[in-house]
């Protein structure tokens, strides 16, 4: 059985163990270990996610499977990428699924509710950054009808960015 949950201020560690997990599985040969590991101990902190449960533009959800958390998401309402001219857009900021969960498809349950509450929202898109050397994660979206419109570098240290796809997706 599945289900998806608003995140609360109370699931800030949970969060942490998710994402801290997921991050290194699909990034963790990215970088130096160092680097990796710097990166996931700032963004990924039981006080950052606390800070971020706490500010209501951040919309937070946990998919759960037999009641054992697989991953999150969080998006961003009204909030265009640089250079949009779309000002009600959603800005899916983390999507993450725990590899021992994959072969279930959860991670197509969670974005397709993510889909329907930005719509809900009044929002008319949604944009993401993803991993170039992510090809599982660059076809989902490809499959799920984003189209790659610009590049970034994600910057995992001071000495290194991951090269990432600007992607979107118009409802």
């Amino acid at each position: 059985m599945n289900s998806i949950v608003s995140a609360t201020e109370d699931d800030f560690q949970l969060l942490s163990e998710i994402a801290t997990a997921s991050f290194i599985e699909s990034h963790g040969h990215s970088a130096q270990a160092e680097d990796i590991n710097r990166y996931v101990s700032e963004k990924y902190s039981e006080s950052a996610f606390k800070e971020e449960l706490n500010d209501a533009k951040n919309l937070y959800h946990i998919i759960y499977h037999n009641d054992r958390a697989a991953g999150y998401s969080k998006i961003v309402l009204n909030t265009p990428y640089s250079g949009s001219l779309i000002n009600n857009i959603v800005k899916l900021e983390r999507f993450y699924l725990l590899k021992e969960f994959y072969h279930l498809k959860l991670g197509g349950e969670l974005f397709q509710f993510n889909v329907d509450l930005s719509i809900r929202n009044n929002q008319t898109g949604m944009w993401l950054f993803v991993w170039k050397e992510n090809p599982r994660a660059v076809n989902f979206y490809k499959k799920n009808g984003f189209l790659v419109i610009g590049s970034h570098d994600f910057k995992i240290s001071e000495t290194h960015s991951n090269p990432n796809h600007l992607m979107l997706l118009k409802f």
